[in-house]
């Protein structure tokens, strides 16, 4: 896997957002009706990603409403300082971030109503940015 060089890319970047609206949830059982983006498993216990849909639907409120954004650049697993760039201008803009990082991919859950700015911010850091 290439991508150490965080000035290559932050030069490449480009973010997609996921279409839909999405929370993270912990200690419920979920059925297999219930379509799981990502999970991470802690100490306390299993957090699921889930649609806001599928939470309101088996009657859960989300705490938060999240968009989710993935940045297209491929980094390697060892690469240092793509998310600490992303997540510094972010916060710079007082927006949230939330990160999953995937094996080819970072994914962002940033709040809902903040989406579209993170995703100008975003542009502004690296390349274009489009939705999915």
């Amino acid at each position: 896997m290439s991508g150490h060089d965080p000035e290559e890319l932050l030069a490449s970047l480009e973010a997609t957002r996921r279409p839909g609206r999405w929370c993270m949830v912990s200690g419920v059982v979920l059925g297999a009706d219930v379509a799981v983006a990502a999970t991470i498993v802690e100490h306390e216990g299993l957090t699921a990603v889930i649609s806001v849909e599928d939470a309101e639907r088996i009657g859960i409120s989300p705490t938060l409403s999240m968009a989710w954004l993935s940045l297209g650049v491929v980094s390697a697993l060892d690469s240092v300082g793509l998310t600490a760039a992303v997540a510094t201008a972010l916060a710079s803009e007082g927006i949230a971030c939330n990160v999953l990082a995937g094996y080819y991919h970072d994914h962002l859950l940033v709040p809902d109503e903040s989406a579209s700015h993170a995703l100008g911010v975003l542009e502004r850091l690296g390349g274009p940015t489009r939705s999915a």
